[in-house]
């Protein structure tokens, strides 16, 4: 009876969540953060090259970043980034070609981070006070949406610097001991890509709302959001794989690709932000706005707590 009553708590969770992102209209915000992530995806992936390649050369943050998108999205959709990568790299020298450049970086890199805050916030249900500032609160979030670019940055030097150590462990043991089958490297890689990406999930939910929400609760939504996101990018890689879209769209097939698989990814994102506010609010103790925001009600989602935690 006990595991009965479980499976229909379970059940109630799931259709919780899967309403609210209806209700959310999660489809219509995936394909506005994807039409952004286009525009910032040049800008977002040279200052993550940057912060990496002190350490590594650009030249081997560069094929490390490709290598890893193209395991995600395929050859086509990879050569679009790595296009959009030598572009921008390609400018002009002189002192006010360099400012020109990296006030472009700057505000390109964060626009999708503005545009997912402001969806997150949908999610939340939270939206400005009348009295806050709109200039303040615009660079307020610029600051915040840069130190996540910065912070993807660091997210990308960790994995270089992690596949850096395995590769020398795996020589340093098939050299003294015995070579290391390659299927224990390949889930050693993955437990660690996953465990990136659920750190990069947490940093998301955590800071970008403009809510004040326990780590608790953001902690087990980045894990379940991550654990998503890794099957989704199986999926999501057949889909593509056994397609026609590349032929389809002829010369924009590549970028078709690259567009639908951050579709699918943001579907991804939005899905794991209503998991945490639907388990923050009927398991957790809730959440509370920030200053200068409050929380509002349209179309509430009428599940009963006690119905989904008892």
């Amino acid at each position: 009876m006990k595991l009965k009553l479980n499976f229909k708590k379970i059940w109630e969770f799931i259709v919780a969540v899967f309403d609210k992102w209806i209700n959310d209209k999660a489809p219509k915000l995936g394909a506005s953060l994807a039409f952004y992530t286009m525009f910032s995806l040049a800008p977002l992936l040279v200052i993550a090259i940057s912060i990496a390649g002190f350490i590594f050369g650009a030249d081997a943050a560069r094929g490390e970043l490709v290598g890893q998108i193209e395991g995600l999205i395929g050859t086509e959709g990879a050569q679009v980034v790595q296009t959009a990568l030598k572009n921008t790299n390609d400018t002009e020298s002189g002192i006010i070609a360099i400012v020109i450049s990296f006030v472009t970086l700057l505000i390109g890199s964060t626009v999708v981070f503005a545009e997912l805050q402001e969806s997150l916030n949908i999610v939340w249900r939270v939206k400005p006070k009348p009295e806050r500032s709109i200039i303040k609160g615009l660079i307020k979030d610029r600051i915040q949406s840069f130190a996540l670019v910065i912070t993807t940055g660091f997210l990308l030097l960790t994995s270089l610097i992690i596949s850096a150590l395995l590769s020398g462990l795996n020589n340093f043991i098939s050299d003294k001991f015995i070579a290391v089958p390659v299927y224990i490297l390949d889930v050693i890689n993955l437990v660690i890509s996953l465990g990136i990406i659920y750190l990069l999930f947490a940093m998301i939910y955590r800071i970008l709302p403009d809510v004040h929400i326990r780590w608790k609760d953001v902690w087990v939504g980045a894990l379940v959001t991550a654990l998503l996101f890794v099957l989704g990018k199986y999926l999501i890689g057949i889909y593509l794989g056994t397609s026609t879209l590349g032929s389809t769209y002829g010369a924009a097939g590549s970028l078709v690709i690259l567009l639908l698989w951050i579709y699918y990814s943001a579907q991804i994102l939005f899905l794991g932000a209503e998991f945490t506010f639907i388990y923050a609010t009927h398991i957790g103790p809730g959440y509370r706005p920030k200053s200068k925001f409050l929380i509002y009600e349209i179309n509430p989602v009428t599940h009963d707590k006690d119905k989904i935690t008892r």
